[in-house]
């Protein structure tokens, strides 16, 4: 498969610069995997789609103040850094914006603290391995700002609306945004219906974000994030498959941790219990062994996103949605409309 499959025409007028109020406002396209049929409605309405005894699964990942400013030691240069994943205490995988850092690099960060980082390993690109002169988790909300992504110019006046409702577990350098649409009283009202809720969590970092440059799409690597299942995620899970009932994702991100899930499930079940990386990598032609529907928002061309909702509804049947909802006039990209496949 080439990158160019996977390429689409957006007007930068359809980009989404700001969140929706309320949040189940945004439109919702239904997309059905079997026939290609498409209709049109809000997301609020979702729970017409639903039935009782199906799953909806949450990524209850939280964001971090993972952007923070900081400027070269030597020359006074800015620099940004944004946090992937801390690989010890004192220690973070970044992504660094600005002039080139070789190793031995020292910034300064901007802030309260008198906080310093030394360049400890290049990964290539933009990637870094960094050392901070103390720990700074308790910190972050001090030196560090919610980072948005670079195709949003408009300031965000409230941080929460960047988190989903039931953000729990603080970890993510960006937002799981198909779940941006759920409110407390539109969940309290699928559960009231019969539909069950679970979590799980992904601390969504670089696979998740980052830009394929391989012309073979194949060849792309993925570097690996961090998730969990816990017990009672995968006997719901289980349940749920046993009884044939359907398991939907909320989320690229939630797709891949409940995707990961089934590596070491014991013969009668379809998940296990799960802690670690997932470095998973879905295109099509994966085969779907957990997930029967999934929520999801429209995705930039040529990313790893787009790529693993053309592998659960098939290349042609999304970008010709996609096209319908350029057509409808549909929001796109993290703040935008959303989509429900079936």
């Amino acid at each position: 498969m080439n990158l160019s499959d996977f390429d689409y025409e957006l007007p930068e007028s359809m980009i989404a610069q700001t969140p929706v109020e309320p949040r189940d406002s945004a439109r919702l396209l239904v997309l059905e995997r079997a026939s290609g049929a498409i209709t049109h409605t809000r997301f609020s309405e979702i729970g017409a789609f639903l039935r009782p005894g199906d799953v909806l699964i949450f990524n209850d990942t939280r964001v971090i103040p993972a952007r923070l400013l900081a400027r070269k030691a030597q020359t006074g240069g800015r620099v940004e850094l944004l946090l992937l994943k801390r690989r010890a205490p004192l220690t973070w995988e970044v992504l660094v914006g600005g002039k080139s850092l070789p190793v031995g690099s020292v910034v300064d960060v901007e802030g309260p603290g008198n906080l310093h980082a030394v360049v400890m390993q290049v990964f290539g690109g933009a990637r870094r391995l960094m050392q901070f002169s103390q720990p700074i988790s308790l910190l972050l909300e001090q030196i560090g700002t919610v980072p948005l992504p670079p195709y949003i110019h408009v300031p965000l006046t409230d941080p929460e609306r960047y988190q989903t409702v039931y953000a729990r577990a603080a970890g993510s350098a960006a937002a799981p945004t198909a779940g941006l649409h759920f409110t407390p009283e539109l969940m309290a009202r699928l559960q009231a219906s019969g539909v069950q809720i679970g979590y799980v969590t992904l601390h969504v970092g670089l696979d998740t974000f980052a830009p394929v440059t391989e012309e073979h799409v194949e060849e792309h690597v993925m570097h690996g994030e961090w998730c969990e299942v816990s017990e009672a995620t995968a006997a719901l899970v289980n349940a749920a498959k046993r009884e044939q009932r359907r398991v939907i994702a909320v989320g690229t991100t939630t797709v891949r941790t409940l995707e990961t899930a089934p590596q070491g499930a014991a013969a009668e079940e379809i998940v296990a219990p799960l802690s670690g990386a997932t470095d998973l990598f879905v295109l099509p032609g994966h085969r779907f062994q957990v997930v029967n529907a999934l929520v999801t928002n429209f995705h930039l061309p040529r990313t790893t996103l787009l790529m693993l909702v053309s592998a659960f509804a098939g290349r042609e049947r999304i970008l010709a949605a996609y096209e319908e909802a350029k057509r409808e006039g549909y929001r796109f990209y993290s703040f935008g409309d959303s989509m429900l496949i079936l």
